[in-house]
């Protein structure tokens, strides 16, 4: 079908009920590009219909239609096509804004395509390859209360699509300069993280960048009164980027590193950046080249969460009625188990940097004073403190931790490096804080033994839910919650989480492992591999039953973080 048939179809439409929308249901050509029709929504109120559009890629040239193709230079490694999606989602999403125009009830009238955040994701709402672009979005189908307005929707589609096309995918069209600065941005930034563990390093943070945000649910820049970042001298590190040429900054080494300061002076903001430093940010965002580690793991304690069989012994070896730690489950956990229990699950799914706030931690977890020793014996207390145990975890299994800590010297003994924040600066002080460790000895006496212990790997025998066949029902709200079937799984504290793109993509991945690996015989570490190494190999489709533009990828720690507090048995 050409778009002519389309538009004449919709006007025959006009005034009929709703539902009759689905016989447009199909594949049409356009000048320049195919669209496909993949889904309709029954109702105006209902969730919007999904269309794809397909672009022929011709190189450099352009169609009959004008559309010309991005270079391929632009998405020769998996950075640049990430980056180059990434880029064309935002000018996609940018377009349709100012083209919408009202067209009746519900959601009438809407293009719109995967929203976005400061972070670049691989997204499925672009695709790119070297013979096609495929951009996927969705659709409001015009209509009056649940009467087709059959006139609007023939211009929506096809008038006002074509010229989001021209406008958003034709690289003719785009500002060439700022797409090849978004691209070499994140090429760059990749880079960076790759050169982490050669130098020695868990992080970087650049000379320049502006770390604190707008607000709490604001995850832009602040623009007025933000100090940019400078290194101390002591931790400045230099790198040679493949795009941009050299830059500095403060280089966090492996090991047990302290944030130290007085309230408000940037050490919460500090670790947050380093926390989402395991993603690529927008040019502009302030964050651009703050790298860090890609299996590190932000970790607090989570009163309430549900534990199903993990060992935690490691930081807690009894329990009164002689309850195992070893494979310790509860439906209600405290401050201190649940954060013993983020800790072996992280540990459990790959991380290799715990990042831990005070201001989010159970305090009895954290430390334990040499006068509490003195009052209760340690027959009494089954919790063995964290900082008893994070230097063997370093030593053991080579993890490191970066630590907010404001109201507790007793890291000093424990710490490779210290970092203090005064009004946003850094200075390290790692000498100073030795020196004090020395002279005010704490005479504590350590509770960690010599080693960690054991970090088990669990096989799942828990069944998720099923409802109409083989696919439970997932809804997503924000980023703290995911619906899967009947159960609503708390994330507020599964804080690396940034796009509701990814928890789509996470539900769908519980079904993909209920279907495929939850059978009794893998681990979860194993399952974690397999679904990694699946979607490496193929793409976010393989989770879903038709193509959605409305993924983004993930990775195992926030995965397992999902399948760690599900409550279904």
């Amino acid at each position: 079908m050409d778009f002519q048939r389309l538009y004449q179809q919709l006007l025959q439409l006009d005034q009929r009920s709703y539902k009759a929308y689905k016989q447009i249901a199909g594949v049409y050509q356009f000048a320049g590009f195919q669209l496909s029709i993949d889904y309709v929504q029954g109702d105006p109120f209902a969730s919007p219909s999904r269309l794809r559009v397909q672009i022929p890629q011709t190189g450099s040239q352009e169609t009959d239609s004008g559309i010309q193709s991005s270079p391929e230079e632009l998405y020769r490694s998996h950075s640049r096509e990430v980056a180059l999606r990434d880029y064309l989602t935002r000018q996609f999403a940018q377009v349709a804004a100012e083209v919408r125009g009202r067209r009746g009830s519900g959601n009438s009238g809407l293009i719109a395509i995967a929203p976005t955040s400061q972070q670049i994701l691989e997204r499925t709402s672009v695709l790119i390859t070297s013979k096609q672009l495929e951009a996927r979005f969705v659709v409001g189908l015009p209509a009056r209360g649940r009467t087709i307005l059959g006139k609007q929707a023939a211009e929506l589609l096809c008038e006002d699509l074509p010229l989001i096309v021209d406008r958003a995918l034709n690289y003719a069209q785009l500002n060439s300069t700022a797409l090849r600065h978004h691209v070499e941005t994140v090429e760059d930034a990749d880079w960076l993280r790759q050169q982490l563990a050669e130098r020695g390093l868990v992080a970087f943070v650049a000379n320049g960048a502006i770390l604190p945000r707008q607000s709490g649910v604001d995850d832009r820049p602040l623009t007025q009164n933000a100090l940019p970042f400078q290194s101390p001298a002591s931790l400045q590190v230099s790198f040679q980027r493949p795009n941009q040429g050299e830059i500095s900054g403060m280089g966090i080494p492996s090991g047990i590193t302290l944030i130290v300061g007085g309230g408000y002076h940037g050490k919460s903001t500090l670790l947050k950046a380093i926390a989402l430093g395991i993603y690529n940010h927008i040019p502009g965002d302030g964050r651009e080249f703050v790298v860090t580690d890609p299996a590190a793991v932000k970790i607090r304690a989570e009163d309430g969460r549900s534990i199903a069989g993990v060992n935690i012994s490691p930081f807690i070896n009894h329990l009164p009625q002689g309850r195992s730690t070893e494979q310790f489950s509860t439906e209600n956990a405290s401050g201190s188990t649940s954060q013993a229990a983020n800790i072996m699950e992280a540990l459990e799914a790959g991380a290799t940097v715990l990042l831990v706030d005070e201001d989010t931690s159970a305090t009895n977890f954290m430390i334990r004073d040499r006068r509490m020793q003195a009052l209760i014996a340690k027959s009494k207390e089954p919790i063995t403190p964290f900082v008893d145990k994070i230097r063997q975890l370093y030593q053991d299994y080579s993890v490191s931790t970066i630590l907010v800590m404001g109201g507790s010297g007793d890291y000093f003994d424990v710490a490779n490096t210290v970092v203090a924040m005064t009004d946003f600066q850094p200075q390290e002080v790692t000498a100073k804080a030795k020196a004090i460790a020395q002279q005010y000895a704490t005479d504590r006496t350590p509770e960690g033994g010599s080693q960690f212990g054991a970090i088990a790997q669990r096989i799942p025998h828990f069944s998720l839910p099923q409802e109409r066949g083989d696919r439970p029902r997932t809804k997503v709200r924000d980023v703290d919650e995911l619906v899967f079937g009947a159960e609503a799984i708390d994330l507020t504290a599964v804080e690396q989480i940034v796009e509701v793109n990814q928890l789509r993509a996470i539900g769908a991945a519980l079904t993909y492992i209920q279907q495929h690996y939850l059978d009794g015989r893998y681990s979860l570490k194993t399952i974690l591999e397999y679904v990694m190494a699946d979607l490496q190999s193929g793409s976010p489709d393989i989770l879903t039953a038709f193509p959605q533009g409305d993924l983004a990828m993930f990775r195992p720690d926030e995965l397992a973080a999902v399948l760690n507090r599900m409550r279904s048995p």
